[in-house]
């Protein structure tokens, strides 16, 4: 990844690594790209609840309209929204402010191409240059050559509402449904849809304050969700993340499925209705070998990418395959969208239920999950390039594999948005493999920690 960019665009605490100097000057950088092909371009601007949004949101349309840009903001969205709107409008870029799953001192700025892509690692990286010049890439305009800023928040948020409701062909009459918005950007737009369905909807993590977004709520903490679900009889629950392009899922005995669980679910779904083109399914290295032998078993081939939904996308449109996604939630329906939505997510596994006349229980348990440790090691920034150069940790993590040898595997990867490593360990013994990550993190977080 570049100097600015990471795994899923610019982020950092808000107001001091991700300032709204920053910000200002990435709009106007990215002003100046989308002028070499478009002399009057058009950026769609949507954000999530976090207190800062405002403020980020500000100096990135003043960047973009010093250059002449028209600003269109689009309110509160997720992420998977901005990209349809981007696209409805016509607009030469999306640019979504949100941290996602991260706590509200956070957040982030990521860019969609006029097509619904996240920005490729060229244009980003002519990005970085502009800014980290630290000059103005071209004359600044005075009078009425610069840019406006339209508010289209209620027209943009009908548009992705509508688009939703144009991937069912059935109602949840009688549904009892709990989501979990996560206090973040899907607290309107997801019960509303469910309820037009049909469904009797229950929500919590929907009172967004600017500064409770993911806290013990949403996608990374479903506990509360899934004790939800069983008071109240559920047949499912959803959790969304912050900006809601990811979905953790809760069946009706309150079990908590994952995303290498949904993937395999709505896999078959789609091989039942003739629509899993190629009998293929894209996922990343950190999704389960269970789901892999899972779908194998029913004749269909599994491609692993790198981590992070942008490379699953990137394959899915090389090899022309319609369902891809990641353990931490992330799902793409291709023939659909172009980005991660965990209400499309969630609306596709209500159909799978449908079809197959199961309980969301009975689907899951299909699905073969080997046992799992994620340990996360803390580590201070300027070592997650380096840390893999010290002989002990590379040993230790050549122990482990030895230990595993044909059992199980290890997983090291930095985040890209955040300061941590993680450790993935899998194997047929869960005490066994949480000691071996234990020991892994430990060593980093003891060497390199903050």
């Amino acid at each position: 990844m570049g100097r600015l960019f990471g795994t899923d665009g610019v982020r950092g605490i808000a107001n001091r690594e991700l300032t709204p100097e920053l910000a200002f000057s990435l709009g106007k950088a990215l002003c100046h790209e989308l002028k070499k092909t478009d002399p009057a371009p058009t950026v769609v601007i949507g954000k999530d609840t976090r207190l800062s949004c405002d403020l980020l949101e500000q100096a990135v349309a003043a960047g973009i309209m010093v250059y002449g840009g028209t600003v269109i903001k689009a309110g509160i969205l997720p992420t998977p929204a901005v990209a349809c709107v981007t696209m409805a409008y016509g607009a030469g870029a999306g640019i979504v402010i949100s941290a996602s799953h991260n706590s509200y001192e956070y957040n982030g700025i990521k860019i969609f191409s006029s097509d619904g892509l996240k920005l490729s690692d060229a244009m980003e990286e002519e990005i970085e240059d502009l800014i980290l010049s630290g000059t103005d890439a071209a004359e600044r305009l005075t009078g009425t050559g610069i840019g406006r800023m339209y508010d289209a928040s209620d027209d943009a948020r009908r548009i992705y509402e509508e688009h939703l409701m144009s991937t069912v062909d059935f109602k949840l009459l009688g549904k009892k449904i709990v989501l979990d918005c996560a206090n973040g950007a899907c607290f309107k737009i997801a019960p509303e849809v469910f309820m037009r369905l049909g469904a009797d909807v229950y929500t919590i993590g929907n009172t967004p304050d600017g500064t409770n977004i993911n806290d013990h709520c949403g996608s990374t903490s479903p506990e509360a969700l899934a004790q939800a679900v069983v008071e109240i009889g559920a047949q499912a629950g959803f959790a969304f993340d912050g900006d809601g392009d990811r979905l953790i899922t809760v069946d009706e005995k309150g079990r908590i499925l994952d995303g290498d669980r949904a993937v395999a679910i709505c896999a078959l779904d789609l091989k039942e209705e003739g629509r899993l083109r190629n009998m293929t399914v894209t996922t990343s290295i950190m999704s389960n070998t269970g789901l892999r032998r899972t779908l194998e078993k029913e004749g269909i081939r599994v491609d692993v990418t790198g981590v992070g939904d942008r490379y699953v996308l990137s394959k899915m449109l090389e090899t022309g395959c319609v369902l891809g996604g990641e353990q931490t939630g992330h799902m793409i329906f291709s023939e659909y969208e172009t980005a991660g939505d965990g209400i499309l997510s969630a609306l596709q596994l209500m159909k799978a239920m449908r079809n197959s006349g199961l309980k969301l229980s009975e689907l899951s348990d299909k699905v073969i999950i080997y046992p799992q440790v994620l340990i996360n090691a803390g580590i201070r920034n300027e070592y997650k390039k380096t840390y893999m150069k010290d002989p002990d940790i590379v040993r230790l993590i050549n122990d482990a594999e030895d230990v595993l040898r044909n059992r199980g595997r290890v997983v090291i990867r930095t985040s890209g948005t955040e300061a941590v490593i993680r450790v993935l360990v899998e194997g047929d013994s869960e005490d066994e493999i949480r000691g071996l990550a234990q020991g892994i993190a430990s060593m980093i977080e003891e060497r390199y920690g903050k």
